[in-house]
């Protein structure tokens, strides 16, 4: 029983209010660099229970050219850097010692409008995940969390793609063989924020004004499921604001930006197959005339001339990796993703009022 509990997948994270609280607090308070963390907890039957969260320390560049690029990819590879690796098992310990969760479940890092799948993202979550598949990666999205609704999610590496981080090889054959597609790069995992007892009901009681100057205290978490405090009515216009979603222009920038990154990586695949394919020519050529010379060689009752001094005349050119264009596709899927979201609520109020907008 314990063996199967131990071997359940990750079915969904449970994230405490209070780890939600410090990872947008870190997450704006650097934006726009990157920010990372540590998080710690347990697996609890498939449910991965983050309980406890800190970041990790932070880059001074100014001893460099201060530029914010800087800072963001040094921020960006904290998570597998090994001063912090160190810091994180002195922090794990410490939190042993006062009686706390210190199992280690991941990290955490900020993103702006969805732009976190790269090399970096994968490096770090592998490192996690090689040692301990109950490992996920938390993403906050600041930009998107700024207009009011908490945008954090939670991922994961699949088991195909670290199987085939571990080997190294991205070739188109290794890609064919192990039907390995952008699709399957990283797995969402649900989110579920959770408050303790004592806050749920905390919050039951501030929700609203009291009727009456009595307040009849609950007597259990029962009183409180029957008799839910009501919250009042307050009037809200956003909703009939008939204007774009200001980060939709913005969205489908960066999305044109993927979509030539992704074009640029084609074409470098494109000139590889050119190159290949010239390097090849030139072989059958080569292996056609030593043939014919061997020919006339045995006619002439003279030794034959060696076959394979191609191996050594020649060199073909080496297949460059695949992984960045899978990165680059998989994130033209998240933008497009968010493209729809924002033009989805628009589109339908566009529909409400287009009896208005049209001539009469």
């Amino acid at each position: 029983m314990a063996e199967a509990q131990r071997d359940a997948p990750i079915k969904s994270a449970q994230v405490e209010a209070l780890v939600v609280m410090k990872i947008v607090k870190h997450c704006s308070s650097t934006f726009p660099t990157t920010a990372t963390g540590s998080l710690v907890g347990m697996d609890n039957n498939g449910v991965l229970e983050i309980t406890n969260t800190f970041p990790f320390p932070t880059i001074d560049v100014a001893s460099t050219d201060g530029h914010q690029n800087d800072a963001s990819s040094l921020a960006a590879a904290a998570p597998r850097a090994k001063a912090n690796i160190l810091y994180q098992n002195e922090m794990i310990r410490h939190l042993k010692e006062v009686n706390v969760d210190a199992n280690n479940v991941g990290w955490y890092t900020s993103a702006t409008m969805g732009n976190f799948v790269n090399l970096g993202f994968v490096e770090n979550q592998y490192h996690y995940q090689r040692d301990n598949d109950k490992t996920v990666a938390l993403v906050h999205d600041v930009s998107r969390s700024s207009q009011g609704s908490l945008s954090l999610r939670a991922f994961k590496l699949s088991n195909e793609f670290m199987a085939a981080y571990k080997e190294g090889k991205f070739t188109t054959e290794s890609l064919q063989k192990s039907k390995l597609s952008f699709k399957d790069i990283i797995v969402e995992v649900p989110v579920v924020v959770h408050n303790s007892h004592l806050l749920t009901s905390f919050v039951h009681q501030i929700a609203a004004p009291p009727d009456t100057p009595e307040v009849p205290l609950p007597a259990s978490l029962d009183d409180i499921r029957r008799n839910p405090t009501k919250l009042p009515a307050h009037p809200s216009f956003d909703s009939l604001d008939l204007s774009i979603d200001p980060f939709l222009e913005k969205t489908c920038d960066l999305l044109l930006d993927s979509i030539e990154a992704h074009y640029t990586d084609l074409n470098n695949h494109q000139y590889y197959q050119r190159q290949l394919t010239r390097e090849q020519f030139k072989i059958t050529q080569w292996q056609t005339k030593r043939k014919a010379e061997n020919a006339a060689r045995a006619a002439a009752k003279q030794p034959p001339l060696p076959e394979d001094e191609w191996q050594r005349l020649f060199k073909l050119p080496q297949e460059p990796s695949r992984l960045e264009g899978m990165l680059n596709a998989r994130q033209v899927e998240q933008y497009s993703k968010q493209v729809d979201g924002f033009t989805a609520t628009v589109t339908a109020k566009m529909f409400a009022v287009r009896g208005n907008l049209l001539p009469e």
